[in-house]
């Protein structure tokens, strides 16, 4: 049984694998980590930190849901 599923993602020219793991015991309901597709990646990866959380948290783990219902 997978708890896990993987998603490929690009971030300002740099590819990285996505994966979400659903319910692990003793963290937030949904965990992730990232994983750099070259040496570059990772070196972009590490210096920005903050800002590739913000990036996965607003356009890959918090989705908003799209319809009507949602407009104001």
């Amino acid at each position: 049984m997978k708890s896990y599923f993987t998603r490929d993602i690009k971030i300002s020219r740099y590819n990285f694998r996505l994966e979400i793991y659903m319910g692990l015991e003793g963290h937030r309901k949904m965990t992730w980590e990232i994983f750099p597709s070259n040496y570059k990646a990772c070196l972009y990866a590490f210096s920005n930190k903050k800002k590739i959380e913000n990036i996965i948290n607003k356009k890959h783990i918090f989705e908003p849901k799209k319809g009507k219902h949602n407009e104001i």
